[in-house]
């Protein structure tokens, strides 16, 4: 029985960085503490991932799950590597299934339900990562989130707020209820939640490196569960999912110590690239010159950032299906147009560029781990929006991510549906290099829907632009674009910054919770040679998480 305390009040604190050799940041402690149970046991920043992925899936089920989507970008001491776990759609996904289902005037997927999800890549990501890069036994990576899941755990304050808030969306989703509501309501601040079924299913992909998860009996369980709530997955549909790994697309920043760094993301069907637009944008000014919280410094990385967006959800989707590529929205000249457009006195709305025209020239949680050893991970699983579609497997714990939602019915779409397709995915880890990719700096990511690239954006600046340290330009107050020209901004932005935001025409929302609308940042900054300096880390406040080192 916990003592009724108010868990809302208290007062301004400040995090810290921490320094360590070996060093796993993100959003609950306990999965941080697995992911630091592997290090301490020899493993490395890949195995210290998995874990703390694993045991994500239990303690913050609310933005994760074994049903989940990933994504990493992985430093392995010498290079930089890839890999897209985002699912695909089922192979009965057609434009016309939508449509005779959901009606004529339907323009995307519905949000919840099985007709929401896409084969969950998750968990083969781990498997991928595991078979290339880890040291340890992929079964001893999974032991933490086992035990946490069938000895429970109290559940935080940030994750209960959303937990809470889901459960009036989500009470009648097949599954849901015997799963997420143990007492018939969302579990409080400080009571036990325990996740038998989650735990079965770990086990079992535990002893079959994943086999029972992508055509075994997880994937059966999941397609009879299908059949029966008015889904079309199959088990074939499981069988045939592999991640892939691929090449980081990147884009150059100059530094205040004379540096050149290079931020990578992934590239899509991800908006990942929406960061390096709109860093390729903002470095056409001097933003070093500016005073760091300027509404000056603000507003120039606003524009940027509707010019970035503007593109992004005009032009990405799964490669395969797009007629501009990477490098047409990624070019110099294009991106140099793109910064005149900007007026430095007055907000504006921007539609999409157009990177064809012949006569220019020339979109969860998420964890970063390191090791002693150089070894560092940035990776990002997510269910998309609150529990993704709501949809459980009875006695599996396997909650279904909602991301076919972020397909389209519009035939001329880019990201039309079609079987065994990927939708656009908001999800982005990131990574820092500099010497032209020679070196590693920082592992790091902003978890949030599209707030991810502004945040990837945001804290850069403050990072290489004005030199501050990863904890205190995660903790500054952020804004966030909406639409148009309206943006959010924190309750805790300097009043008058507001207001000359406001006076260039920003239309501006101040907001009290940052949790839901400011996303939530990890990173890890390379302080030197791993094994002697090693590395200073931060963690975002606006979570329940913590960086932990040795």
């Amino acid at each position: 029985m916990t003592h009724p305390f108010d868990w809302r009040t208290g007062y301004p604190s400040q995090r810290l960085p921490i320094f360590g050799r070996n060093v796993v940041a993100t959003s609950h402690p306990l999965a941080a503490q697995a992911g630091l149970r592997m290090l301490a046991r020899g493993g490395n920043a890949v195995d210290a991932a998995i874990a703390t992925a694993a045991a994500m899936t239990i303690v913050e089920p609310v933005s994760n799950g074994l049903g989940s989507d990933a994504f990493c970008l992985l430093w392995d001491g010498t290079a930089l590597h890839g890999l897209n776990a985002s699912g695909c759609a089922p192979q009965s996904w057609t434009p016309d299934y939508f449509r005779r289902k959901h009606g004529t005037a339907a323009t995307a997927p519905p949000q919840r339900g099985w007709d929401s999800a896409t084969v969950p890549g998750a968990v083969a990501g781990w498997v991928a990562m595991s078979e290339r890069f880890g040291k340890l036994p992929f079964a001893d990576l999974l032991e933490p989130a086992i035990g946490i899941a069938e000895r429970g755990y109290a559940v935080p304050v940030v994750v209960q707020q959303k937990w809470a808030a889901a459960v009036p969306v989500l009470d009648g989703q097949p599954g849901y209820r015997e799963a997420f509501m143990p007492r018939g309501r969302a579990p409080q601040v400080g009571e036990l939640f325990r996740f038998a079924d989650a735990a079965r299913s770990l086990r079992l992909i535990a002893q079959s490196r994943g086999q029972a998860y992508y055509g075994g009996e997880i994937a059966q369980a999941a397609a009879r569960h299908a059949r029966d709530h008015g889904g079309s997955m199959t088990v074939e549909d499981f069988a045939a999912y592999r991640p892939e790994w691929v090449a980081p697309i990147g884009m150059d920043y100059p530094g205040k110590d004379h540096e050149r760094y290079t931020l990578h993301e992934i590239p899509p069907n991800g908006q990942g690239i929406a960061a390096l637009i709109a860093l390729g944008i903002v470095k056409h000014f001097d933003l070093a010159a500016l005073a760091v919280d300027s509404a000056a410094s603000q507003h120039l990385q606003i524009e940027a950032m509707k010019l970035a967006f503007a593109d992004v959800y005009r032009y990405i989707a799964e490669p395969a299906s797009m007629a501009t590529s990477v490098a047409q929205l990624l070019d110099p000249d294009y991106l140099a147009s793109r910064a005149k457009l900007i007026d430095p006195k007055r907000a504006q709305v921007f539609p999409a560029g157009d990177p064809n025209d012949p006569h220019r020239r020339g979109g969860t949680i998420y964890l970063s781990t390191a090791d002693e050893s150089g070894m560092m991970v940035s990776f990002i699983q997510s269910n998309y929006m609150g529990f993704g579609s709501g949809i459980v497997v009875p006695g599996y714990g396997l909650s279904m991510q909602n991301r076919g939602h972020g397909f389209s019915l519009d035939p001329h779409s880019p990201n039309l549906v079609a079987p065994g397709k990927r939708p656009f995915h908001t999800i982005i880890p990131a990574f820092l290099t500099r010497n032209a990719g020679l070196d590693a700096v920082m592992s790091f990511g902003v978890m949030g829907a599209n707030m991810q690239p502004q945040g990837h954006l945001q804290t850069l600046v403050r990072m290489l632009d004005h030199a501050q340290h990863p904890q205190a330009a995660c903790d500054a107050p952020r804004w966030r674009f909406n639409q148009g020209l309206e943006i959010n901004v924190e309750a805790a932005m300097n009043p008058a910054t507001v207001a000359d935001l406001r006076a260039l025409g920003h239309r501006i929302g101040v907001i009290e919770d940052s949790y839901q609308d400011f996303g939530a940042g990890q990173f890890i900054w390379r302080l030197g040679d791993p094994a002697t300096e090693g590395y200073v880390a931060a963690s975002d406040p606006r979570r329940d998480g913590q960086a932990v080192a040795f």
